[in-house]
């Protein structure tokens, strides 16, 4: 067998099912480690023991990309025609050209800045690596830089170490390791030297096996390094992140399909005016192609790509002060067509923090929220026998298991640092996971020790002879064994980590402790329930999220029976549904369509790998789901990049989650995903009801120049189209974007990812409100050549000639200013699709009330300021001319207030 092939075998082999001798064999290894010239040829051979950043692209390949989007293309090209392509009085469009462009680059710097960002995940993986680790060389025990580390060195650990390697441990004493991080269990794992059978057992189960960049929380150790650098399970996560599939976010799909449409739709519309105006109205070529490119440029909403990123940015300031944190600003938007909120449950449901909950001592349960005795001698045996210490700040330290204890004697005036004064140990029987027990031994003031024990409550109960009932010793009968295993039994069953406690006292502390004559003949005390319980506020963003129409799943690390009462009590399944549970065990026997048909039945995935969490995200989305996934953990990573929208947690969660996610929760609260969920779809309504207006604004535009041409009347000039759009459009828009909610949007059902901009009636109202625009400009130019305010009455000293070109200056003066001040009065109309202006509040609003101001101030400016009017070629106009204009103008508000109403009594909402 070549050394090529060797290396793949032991690529792919299960460490954990083989014996010690068979991995010592396999790997070509020793206990007594390998020699320095084997390592430094196997270094060469499998590489440094780091993770590789994966290939980079470069700020300028970045920045380019950015140029893909078909918006972006078709405003590149209308910028591109209005500085190259002279108008009909031979000037340039150059201003347009220059504004197009700048909204075009600085859309494309704000894309590099938030890819750059998310490219730190990897660099956090690397950063987490531990600088040393002791092996075994040449037989000699030595310490090195863990990324020299080969696949077959022998590596000594103790508490405190981050394991470098992932390792088949062949030694072990009362080792126990956290691995949080990569299985989502809260509880640091148990390690025993065991064979396991099952070569598809997931990382949690792989008790024999120590992974890198875990936690060394207790004990100490050795194994065999198996894996190193991109072949640990840390490495795999790092290789899926650097290769996840980038998802396209609903507002990049949604602006490509706009893009799409407009530039089809002005194409065929120029086309036709062009081949109109030729043809029928028998205008020169040249003279039509530059109204057509006129059109094209009053179509295109130059400003939407600025606007939509200033509505993005203002949600997420919004977000920011609510502790949702926004790291690409898509996600604002994305947030509001989430389906599916994919949690993680340590530390993103649950607090990441192990509690007592629940104390059963004379013959009774008692829950901790509802009191509990603090005189009780369980409370006293509990933090006796204990090995978590205090730092220098005060704070308890050592396994969360037993700091959870060391807490709770605190909230109930216990503090172990004062009683072990009065009672110090003297000698201990350290945890060993074969016995399941610890034992301490303390010195009493009367000269007596007390021998205090915790550990497994069947195995503890196989030592005791006696019960502690409110005080006195009673003997320890079959019946009330079975009542303690009983009541064991209902805190098992409610995911509770049970621990029991017992004592003895002796006179003398025996010379050689063991555990058969220490731990025997006690007297049970008690026994206490912990968990890692639900944040206090989880439920009930649960339930504003199902009320949502959004689904909460529950994806972990952790134990079937721990995930199903959590869920249970948190409301994303019903309590004791174990049907709505899939273990990563039973999905490994699932194919790929099998799955994708039963996805709907489970709200809840236990025991699952970051393969299986990424795996699930995909299911979900190829149903056509839009998948928000949170987690805290570098085996969330994954999942959190293939995810429509990562959530990472900002205080317990990893650098390498926080690299990974879209947005980070700066309180770890799930109740804020709910907050950020909200204002994802008032940021989405927002830009809806900013493109209706301005896509109605461009039709009506469209309109007016199409129909003029083909009438053969004067058409508003380019100058006209271009301040219409940077003025009246502009301002109101992005005012449009701080709308308050309009009540009911949590009550709705999440839009869908099929959904676009124009879903919800928007595109029907853009219609209708585009051609009730154009229509009443027409009429106001019509009337004005009709009923002129100049005639030859009341003009002296004109030729007919000159009269003429006053009367069609007039009337395109009064079609531009009802066309600017229309669309200011249309901007109240579009607060809401189908509610009326007076429900939703006109001037609620107050930036909003400022961009009106503002832009009318502007828009009357042009025509009323002399000299300005001269370049802008308009005309002052009389008070009834006046008149007519702002009637006109305003008659847009009742005619859709009454268009609304119709759609409301039709159920249109």
């Amino acid at each position: 067998m070549s050394d090529e092939q060797v290396k793949k075998q032991q690529l792919s082999q299960a460490f954990h099912t083989q014996t010690e001798e068979e991995v010592l064999r396999d790997l070509n290894t020793s206990k007594e480690g390998l020699t320095e010239s084997e390592a430094k040829k196997r270094l060469a051979e499998y590489g440094s023991n780091e993770l590789d950043a994966g290939k980079k692209t470069t700020m300028l390949q970045k920045f380019f990309a950015q140029f893909k989007d078909m918006m972006i293309i078709v405003l590149l090209v209308a910028a591109a025609i209005s500085a190259l392509v002279p108008n009909a009085e031979g000037h340039r469009e150059w201003v347009d050209a220059v504004i197009i462009l700048a909204v075009v680059v600085i859309n494309a710097i704000m894309g590099v800045i938030q890819e750059n960002k998310a490219e730190q995940a990897i660099e956090a993986l690397k950063e987490m690596s531990t600088p040393d680790a002791h092996v075994l060389r040449d037989g000699h025990n030595i310490t090195i830089n863990s990324h020299n580390l080969v696949p077959g060195d022998i590596v000594l650990l103790e508490a405190g170490d981050i394991v470098p390697a992932d390792m088949r441990l062949f030694e072990s004493s009362s080792l126990k390791i956290e691995e949080a991080a990569l299985t989502g269990e809260s509880v640091p794992t148990e390690k025993e030297l065991v064979v396991l059978e099952d070569s598809e057992v997931g990382i949690g189960d792989r008790i024999n096996m120590a992974f890198s960049n875990s936690n060394v929380t207790y004990g100490r150790g050795k194994g065999i390094v198996v894996h190193t650098g991109m072949n640990t399970e840390v490495g795999k996560i790092a290789n899926m992140l650097a290769n996840a599939d980038e998802t396209e976010t609903p507002l990049k799909r949604n602006l490509n399909q706009l893009g799409k449409f407009l530039t089809f739709a002005i194409l065929i519309v120029a086309v036709i005016m062009f081949f109109v105006g030729t043809m029928l109205q028998g205008h020169g070529w040249v003279e039509m192609l530059l109204t057509s490119i006129s059109l094209a440029v009053a179509a295109i909403p130059e400003g939407l790509p600025a606007i939509v990123t200033i509505i993005l940015a203002i949600g997420t300031q919004i977000m920011a002060k609510r502790n949702a944190m926004i790291r690409k600003l898509p996600a604002v938007e994305t947030l509001g067509a989430t389906d599916i909120i994919a949690s993680d449950k340590t530390g993103t449901l649950t607090l990441n923090q192990m509690t007592v909950e629940k104390l059963y001592v004379d013959r009774h349960e008692y829950d901790i929220q509802d009191g509990v005795p603090a005189d009780t001698l369980a409370v006293k045996i509990m933090n006796y026998a204990n090995d978590s210490r205090f730092d220098k700040d005060g704070k308890v330290v050592g396994d969360p298991t037993e700091t959870a204890l060391i807490q709770f004697g605190l909230d109930l005036g216990f503090d172990v640092r004062v009683e072990v004064e009065k009672e110090p140990r003297v000698a201990d029987l350290p945890f060993d996971s074969e016995r399941k027990l610890m034992s301490t031994i303390h010195k009493l003031a009367d000269g007596r020790f007390l021998v205090a024990v915790k550990g497994a409550p069947d195995v503890l109960l196989n030592r005791v002879k006696s019960l502690l009932v409110e005080g006195q010793e009673l003997p320890m009968t079959d019946e009330e064994k079975q009542t303690i295993l009983t009541a064991n039994t209902n805190m098992a069953k409610q995911a509770l980590r049970v621990l029991g406690t017992a004592y003895k006292f002796i006179d003398s502390v025996p010379e050689d402790l063991d555990s058969e004559h220490l731990e025997n003949d006690l007297i049970f005390a008690g026994l206490i329930g912990m968990i890692d319980p639900e944040r206090p506020e989880a439920a009930g963003a649960v339930k504003v999220a199902k009320d949502a129409g959004i689904r909460p799943i529950m994806i972990t690390g952790d134990h079937r029976d721990t995930a199903e009462a959590i869920a249970g009590r948190l409301g994303i399944i019903k309590p004791g549904d174990d049907a709505a549970v899939l273990t990563g065990a039973e999905l490994n026997l699932m194919s790929e369509e099998e799955f994708a048909s039963k996805i709907t039945n489970y709200s809840v995935y236990a025991r699952v790998s970051p393969e299986h969490k990424v795996r699930i995200v995909k299911a979900w989305q190829q149903a056509g789901k839009v998948v928000a996934m949170t987690g805290d953990g570098v085996n969330d990573a994954p999942s959190l990049k293939q995810a429509d929208i990562g959530i990472g947690m900002g205080i317990t969660g990893t650098e390498v989650s926080k690299g990974a996610s879209d947005m980070v929760l700066a309180d770890d609260n799930f109740a804020t995903i709910v907050v950020a969920v909200e204002e994802g779809r008032k940021v989405f309504s927002n830009i809806q009801k900013a493109i209706q207006y301005l896509m109605a604004a461009n039709l009506g535009e469209v309109l007016t120049l199409f129909i003029m041409t083909l009438m053969g009347w004067d058409i508003l000039l380019p100058i006209h189209l271009l301040w219409i759009n940077l003025v009246t459009d502009t301002f109101p828009a992005i005012a449009l974007g701080m709308e308050p909610s309009e009540g009911n949007l949590m009550a709705r059902k999440p839009r869908g990812k099929n959904s676009n901009f124009f879903s919800g009636g928007v595109m029907s109202s853009i219609i209708y409100q585009g051609i009730l625009e154009a229509a009443t400009v027409l009429f106001v130019y019509w009337s004005a050549i009709q009923w002129p305010a100049h005639t030859a009455s009341n003009v002296v000293d004109l030729t007919a000639t000159q009269l003429y070109d006053l009367q069609h200056a007039d009337a395109l003066t009064m079609a531009f200013v009802t066309l600017g001040l229309m669309q200011l009065f249309h901007a109240f109309n579009v607060k809401s699709v189908y509610q009326s202006i007076f429900t939703v509040g006109p001037f609620k609003n107050k930036p909003f009330n400022w961009a009106i101001l503002l832009s009318f101030v502007l828009m009357m400016g042009i025509v009323i300021i002399p000299g300005l009017n001269d370049i802008f070629k308009v005309t002052p106009l009389e008070a009834s001319q006046w008149g007519i204009v702002v009637g006109a103008s305003f008659a847009i508000v009742p005619v859709v207030e009454v268009v609304k109403f119709i759609q409301r009594r039709m159920g249109k909402i």
